[in-house]
């Protein structure tokens, strides 16, 4: 390839300079929305220093967000009552021989 040839602008299917153009707006607003989620996350991480009664708060609601998705997970066997726990689980390791 010459060099007049890297000078041409690209030609083809949806790389018009609207079709461009659009894009850069997308990826503008994307990254803007990327910084305001970055600041109200280091808002919230000088909150929970200033406050650790609030963090205690917060790391106890996540704890049981996590335990409560994890009894619900799909695949995970459920009892009859829905309480998402398996009848006969005695907290041990099962081992399940594979041939």
């Amino acid at each position: 390839m010459s060099d007049d040839e890297h000078d041409l602008p690209p030609t083809g299917p949806g790389l018009s300079d609207e079709a461009v153009a659009r894009g850069m707006e997308a990826v503008q607003s994307a990254a803007k929305e990327m910084i305001a989620a970055a600041r109200t996350l280091l808002d919230v991480a000088e909150e929970l220093v200033q406050d650790p009664n609030a963090a205690s708060t917060m790391l106890g609601a996540l704890s049981s967000v996590a335990r409560a998705a994890t009894n619900f997970a799909p695949g995970r066997p459920t009892r009859a009552d829905g309480s998402g726990e398996d009848d006969d689980d005695d907290g041990g390791v099962r081992r399940i021989p594979v041939s």
